[in-house]
């Protein structure tokens, strides 16, 4: 646990560290093998390393991230359950001398130097909590309205009277103050002011908005919020935070997380200001299974044969039966609790067929789209900004299931791999488009274009060349360089050490680099909780100092309280685990994984030991974001059997902080990075002039493709087609709500001068299958694009609106 003093902790015996670069060697195992594709006479899988794995590995190997709403393996059931991700077991050749990735997903950075803290005091966010319905703001107004002294009997009735309604009328209207009048701060600075033990993140916010509205809905701790379907909960934020809708005028404004946070209409200056956060998984892009395959004898392994299953199953519902999941799984009532949990940011990870697919894809196209237009509607409306990760792209870039499809990776890989990469860039552009529009930027600010892509099977300079391409079509859609332009964009290292990435894209606009450290999925120990009181200050603290120097804004994308890989199914489907030496190719059993994963036998200790972890993670990565919000309970056991990995368990039990910023200062302040970013960095002077040799050094296209040769000689498509334009719902009234003008919610276009065709199928050519082996022959040309027999691919669908 913290100490008083939050000094780091001295003097601990525990075994050498899963995953680290000097106590296990690069081949540790990460990802489960993919199960065999029925398609393939042989099953390809080049970032695997030969040999290692026995032939009899059940199908359903998986990354550790599963997320549905019970697990299926009560007795005679198939064993598996609503949602899990994909892990290949094997690692990735070596990323790089020095790679902070020692295995393919062990994700630690290299031990060594110092840890940077924040040099401020305890805290960096120090602002006292205020009564529900009163601030600084509020203070002064009672100021000014205050009576003069009373002459009179009557007169002191009279003015007691109207001060009375005064306060009542200010109570009532403060939050609209905050939300829609206050004036958006055009400097650098922001963060709110006041007095008390938590210091302010990076000075007074200011915002701009209409006048008061007459529709306003708006409350703090303790008011009621009526969801869609009517039913009711009470929203409760100890932190001084604030709910604000009006139906009227939908995108002008928002809430207030917590007092500390910068409102939705209020600068966030990144890099001082702390993203504080968790993903949404599972949810729009599935880590399936779902409840309704029960009885399925032949689980689904990715949200491909998910989809296959649910379409033939018309009885059911079909396909559709999908959107029950989205229903269900994360509601209103989530945002709101996260926001309470004193957290700021939300990563919603989401896959391509939300935008579009080809005719021989099976997903459900369209419809997570919605549902990804109520998750901006709730996070403006609690106050949480959205990180929009592309989590799942045509062919894959790592072959994990959460990607759409297990297998292989055809993303920059194999005879589709430059085509899939332009396809991909499409979805990027009309993505872009959509939330570069003024009424979504400032609640969807920030853009994950590739969530894990394997940089070893692709090539670093491949990777850096689509980074480089995407960069610049985010940047057109946003209309250009400069701070109000468009999002942030975060780049994954593509488990390469993130110093490799220093100076790649330099005075690139508004960038951030992402990794992805967990502990668990190398050697396993029985060292207890508490020995690993600050392996992350150790393992990961000097690294994202450094990177947040050289580099700019880094953040953790994903981590959790995992240090080993105990958890139903947290391998993969009947695969076991290291620790009690049940998994194939692990070695001998450590021990019971009881102790881990009953966490209904937690006793005081454990869960103060998990919190210091946690405590301990959040102030070494500093800018980051849990795995996850929420997982599903066990039909065998009722509970959550993986509890390392569900923030909302762990807020519920105890082991999780209810106060993040209980972190700031657990592991030092050795070494510290001092803010702010470079002008540059956020979109001031500088940004965006990148000199001639970046583009020099990573062209577009890169002159070859990983297992396919010269991109000149592969498949590929021409810029003459149709873009997709994303749309928005129309805004209509709720219970409650009376909707008294139309509001422009935006043409999901929002840069009339980005007029480039979309890629699209040379006429008269045909092409392999986007999902092709990547070690299949690359075919004869056809007018400069791949020949085959089979009929073509159909053209991308459009994506209707929603309804």
């Amino acid at each position: 646990m913290a100490n008083p003093g939050h000094q780091p902790s001295t003097g601990i015996a525990y075994d050498p560290l899963p995953l680290t670069s000097e106590d296990h060697p690069t081949t540790a195992l990460y990802n489960a093998p993919p199960s065999p594709d029925p398609r393939l006479s042989s099953f390809h899988t080049p970032q695997m390393q030969p040999g290692l794995l026995p032939e009899d590995i059940p199908s359903g190997a998986a990354q550790p991230r599963f997320l549905g709403h019970a697990l299926y393996d009560a007795p005679n059931s198939p064993g598996y359950r609503d949602s899990f991700g994909s892990t290949s077991q094997q690692s990735f050749p070596a990323a790089g001398t020095g790679s902070e990735y020692g295995s393919v997903y062990a994700l630690n950075d290299a031990r060594g130097g110092g840890y940077r803290d924040d040099p401020s005091g305890r805290y960096q966010d120090e602002v006292p909590m205020s009564p529900v319905g009163h601030s600084r703001a509020l203070n002064e107004k009672n100021d000014v309205y205050q009576p003069p002294r009373a002459k009179s009997r009557r007169n002191v009735i009279i003015i007691g009277s109207i001060v009375a309604l005064l306060l009542i009328a200010a109570a009532v209207i403060v939050p609209v103050y905050f939300a829609v009048i206050k004036p958006r701060n055009s400097s650098a600075g922001s963060g709110s002011t006041s007095d008390g033990s938590h210091s302010s993140g990076s000075g007074t916010h200011t915002s701009t908005g209409p006048s008061t509205p007459q529709n306003v809905l708006s409350g703090g701790d303790g008011s009621t919020i009526t969801m869609e379907d009517g039913t009711t909960f009470t929203y409760r934020n100890k932190f001084g935070g604030y709910w604000y809708y009006d139906p009227n005028d939908p995108y002008s404004a928002g809430g207030k997380a917590q007092e500390w946070t910068p409102a939705i209409n209020e600068t966030f200056n990144y890099g001082v200001d702390k993203i504080r956060g968790v993903n949404i998984g599972g949810w729009l892009n599935t880590e399936p299974f779902m409840q309704v395959y029960l009885t399925n004898p032949t689980p689904a392994v990715d949200e491909w044969t998910l989809s296959e299953a649910m379409a033939a199953d018309t009885a059911g519902g079909g396909l559709s039966q999908l959107e029950d999941h989205y229903k269900t799984f994360i509601t209103e009532k989530d945002f709101a609790d996260i926001a309470g949990a004193g957290l700021n940011y939300i990563r919603v990870p989401i896959g391509y067929w939300a935008i579009e697919k080809r005719s021989n894809e099976p997903y459900l196209q369209g419809v997570s789209w919605q549902y990804f237009l109520k998750c901006i509607k709730w996070a403006r409306k609690y106050g949480l900004r959205i990180n929009l990760d592309l989590h799942a792209v045509p062919g894959s870039q790592n072959g994990w299931n959460h990607s759409g499809r297990l297998g292989t990776t055809g993303f920059l890989n194999g005879p589709m791999g430059y085509a899939n990469a332009q396809r991909t860039l499409n979805i990027i552009r009309s993505l872009a488009e959509f939330i570069s529009q003024p009424q979504y930027k400032d609640v969807v600010p920030m853009f994950g274009i590739l969530n894990e892509p394997q940089g070893s099977v692709m090539g670093r300079s491949q990777l850096a060349s689509f980074y480089l391409e995407a960069y610049n079509i985010i940047r057109a859609a946003g209309g250009g360089n400069g701070a109000d332009n468009g999002v942030w964009i975060s780049l994954h290292d593509g488990f390469f050490p993130r110093d490799q990435w220093a100076g790649t894209f330099p005075n690139a606009d508004r960038i951030s680099l992402d990794s992805h450290p967990y502990l668990c999925f190398g050697g396993q120990s029985d060292s207890p909780m508490s020995s690993y009181a600050t392996t992350p200050c150790t393992s990961w603290g000097a690294s994202v100092n450094q990177s947040m120097s050289a580099f700019g804004l880094t953040n953790a994308g994903e981590w959790s309280n995992a240090v080993t890989d105990c958890g139903l199914f947290l391998n993969g489907v009947n695969l076991g685990t290291r620790y009690e030496g049940d998994y194939p190719g692990s070695g001998a059993r450590v021990g019971s994984c009881d102790s881990w994963t009953d966490w209904t036998a937690y006793d005081a200790q454990m869960k103060r030991d998990i919190r210091q972890f946690a405590l301990a993670s959040m102030d070494a990565l500093q800018h980051y974001f849990f795995w996850t919000w929420k997982i599903g309970n066990s039909l065998r056991s009722g509970r959550v059997e993986t509890p390392a990995w569900s923030y909302s368990l762990g807020l519920t039990e105890g082991w999780m902080p209810d106060d993040p910023r209980d972190a700031d200062g657990v592991c030092g302040n050795t070494s510290p990075w001092t803010p702010p970013l470079a002008a540059w960095q956020i979109g001031g002077a500088g940004a965006g002039d990148m000199p001639a040799s970046v583009t020099a050094n990573f062209p577009w296209p890169p002159a070859e493709i990983s297992n396919a040769g010269a991109v000149a000689a592969l498949p590929s498509y021409t810029a003459t087609g149709s873009v997709v334009t994303l749309t928005a719902t129309p805004v209509t009234a709720q219970s409650g709500e009376h909707v008294t003008r139309t509001v422009d919610p935006g043409n999901g276009w929002n840069n009339p001068q980005d007029t480039q065709s979309a890629y699209v199928e040379v006429s008269g050519c045909s092409y392999p299958d986007p999902w092709v082996d990547p070690g299949s022959a690359v075919p004869a040309t056809c007018g400069g694009v791949a020949r085959r027999a089979p009929e073509p691919v159909a053209s991308p669908m459009m994506t209707p609106p929603p309804a």
